[in-house]
């Protein structure tokens, strides 16, 4: 069987891993693309022992680089999410996470020159339009991964990459709350619709007879839950403007509940027909900017400060993280910049192999 070699690299970006390629690499028709990111993933199988996915949502993300067009940016990048077993691939949301390591990869594939001891680089999300700033940390013009910042959801520590996120304000539906309420009800459970960086629709775990402390593991063994929660999901995709989403992983979902451990506010956050280990970047920025807004479903959990800009700690499933928001409440809420702090690790570089032509749309390399 003649297999294609794609050149890629492996990163762990944040609390997610996947293989890091250059776009022009790639066939440019999406649907093409789709067979071959399937391929590459090995989607189709629970463990996807026949590609390079890791069996789980946060192990089957692919980031697509290339330098960018735009005036203001350096890197465009281009997120897919394949799905474990379904051999789906949803082009609609980003990726918070990976892109924690955009910035190390494009230093690595030689789209970007490493300038001083920290270099900036200012990176378009393709798939939502939105800004981001990444600070990488390469001490005496060169990239490392070595520092002595921690994160939870991932073992050790590594150098910090700060991401300061703009322009994801409605960067999905166009609007701040998409419905144009601050709470809505659904199946009779109130919830708050909001578009920042994702769109997620967000309720009180409570209002599902839960704590919202419960572990990633007890939550996705609760079926009765997931059921309830993807009717809701789905019926808010329509109200706020994504048509049928049975097959996107757009809107996200989160519960909200009051933090018990020094936190702000305490967080769930779904796939969303799997528990996030952990809390996706995008989500938190979300979760934070609904935590902030009087009249949401966060209402009662709180006491919101007056400061600003503020850190907004997310009390998650496997510990906490931090989101700085820069905001202002004059004609409602504006959300002018977020700021997290994640960390990135190469992993491996090479080749990942699909099968040749007629099985993925791609024509083998001359």
């Amino acid at each position: 069987m003649t297999q294609i070699a794609i050149p890629y690299i492996f990163m762990r970006g944040g609390t997610s891993r996947g293989p890091y390629f250059r776009r022009e690499d790639l066939p440019t028709d999406l649907g093409s693309l789709a067979k071959v990111l399937i391929a590459a993933v090995g989607s189709g199988h629970p463990l996807n022992i026949d590609g390079i996915g890791g069996g789980a949502a946060v192990t089957t993300k692919v980031a697509m680089l290339s330098a960018s067009d735009d005036a203001w940016a350096d890197i465009d990048y281009f997120f897919a999410q394949v799905s474990v077993e379904d051999q789906l691939v949803d082009f609609k949301p980003t990726c918070g996470n990976i892109l924690s390591g955009v910035g190390p990869a494009a230093i690595e594939m030689g789209l970007i020159t490493p300038s001083g001891n920290e270099t900036e680089i200012r990176i378009r999300a393709v798939n939502t339009g939105a800004q981001v700033i990444a600070k990488v940390q390469t001490p005496g013009s060169a990239l490392t991964y070595e520092g002595d910042t921690e994160i939870a959801g991932s073992p050790g520590s590594s150098a910090p990459v700060l991401l300061s996120f703009m322009g994801v304000v409605g960067s999905s539906t166009g609007a701040f709350l998409p419905t144009g309420n601050l709470r809505d009800t659904v199946d009779g459970i109130e919830v708050t619709c909001m578009d920042v960086a994702m769109p997620v629709i967000i309720a009180r775990a409570t209002d599902f007879g839960l704590s919202g402390y419960e572990s990633a593991q007890e939550l996705e063994d609760n079926r009765a839950f997931f059921d309830q929660m993807e009717a809701i999901r789905v019926k808010a995709g329509k109200l706020i403007g994504l048509g049928d989403v049975t097959k996107s992983v757009t809107p996200k979902f989160g519960l909200l509940a009051p933090a018990i451990d020094g936190g702000t506010i305490a967080a769930r956050y779904f796939m969303p027909w799997k528990t996030h280990p952990t809390m996706a970047v995008t989500g938190a920025q979300c979760l934070a900017a609904c935590a902030l807004t009087p009249g949401s479903v966060a209402d009662g959990m709180l006491t919101r400060p007056s400061a600003c800009p503020v850190e907004v700690v997310l009390e998650h499933a496997s510990g906490k993280i931090d989101v700085l928001i820069d905001y202002t409440f004059e004609d409602g809420f504006t959300l002018n910049s977020a700021g997290l702090v994640r960390t990135a690790r190469k992993l491996a570089d090479g080749h990942v192999y699909i099968p040749g032509q007629g099985q993925t749309g791609q024509e083998a390399p001359a």
